[in-house]
């Protein structure tokens, strides 16, 4: 990687290993792009396009792709999250994140329904695991499903303690097209009463909405002014080497 290439080399011992090998200190760190990432004379705002890797943007603002670790060290949110993935990505990462079947229910649940019981469709005779439960949405998120649940069915389930809980569904889907939150009018993310429902005036922001979301904002970045940017590679060269 370009970015350690001129890292000063030492001698380290990996694990239980006796003999040194002759490696580059990567433990060293320099702050020179976190002097300059908020002042204005060094940087300007960058929208990273669909599928563009690093490199190319390095390539497209300096003619060089080897400066692609000056836009994550001028940008924290690349740090904690890496680089921003494509939309196909976005949805299969979604999927596997959140695998399941989401059942919602305008029936109280805190008392009924736990982790690890079973649940089957009156009229479907569909049956599931519940994996675990969002109180605030009335959702129970259920896995190994057999069958298809039919929105409006009476769910039921035994209990430890041997007594039948029923519960009514009032829609089921994939867990990654399920709400993970309602917003407002204002996009103010908004508590709602589960036995109630969220109402005409509240949005739902499903799984893949959020990820959307939060994957729209990685895209917007701040860069080193292509002006300075030599400047900016040689003084952390030089801090790096000292």
């Amino acid at each position: 990687m370009a970015y350690f290439r001129d890292f000063p080399r030492v001698f380290y011992a990996f694990g239980d290993e006796s003999e040194r090998t002759y490696v580059q200190d990567i433990s060293i760190f320099a702050d020179i792009v976190d002097q300059v990432k908020d002042a204005t004379a060094f940087y300007q705002d960058y929208f990273i396009q669909e599928n563009e890797r690093p490199d190319q943007v390095s390539f497209k603002l300096y003619d060089n792709p080897n400066y692609h670790w000056t836009i994550t060290l001028m940008n924290d949110k690349l740090r904690e999250s890496g680089w921003p993935l494509g939309n196909s990505d976005i949805i299969a990462k979604t999927q596997k994140d959140h695998p399941y079947t989401t059942i919602t229910t305008r029936t109280r649940l805190y008392d009924r329904f736990k982790v690890g019981q079973t649940i089957s469709g009156n009229v479907s005779g569909a049956t599931a695991t519940i994996d675990h439960r969002h109180l605030d949405l009335g959702q129970l998120v259920i896995k190994n499903v057999v069958g298809t649940f039919v929105n409006g069915e009476l769910v039921s389930s035994i209990n430890a303690s041997g007594v039948t809980e029923t519960i009514t569904i009032q829609s089921t889907g994939p867990e990654y097209l399920s709400a993970a939150y309602y917003t407002d009018g204002d996009g103010v993310v908004t508590d709602i009463d589960p036995t109630v429902g969220p109402g005409a005036l509240l949005t739902e922001v499903t799984y893949l909405d959020r990820y959307i979301i939060q994957n729209e904002e990685l895209k917007q970045i701040r860069v080193i002014k292509p002006t300075v940017i030599q400047q900016i590679v040689t003084a952390q060269k030089e801090s790096i080497n000292l």
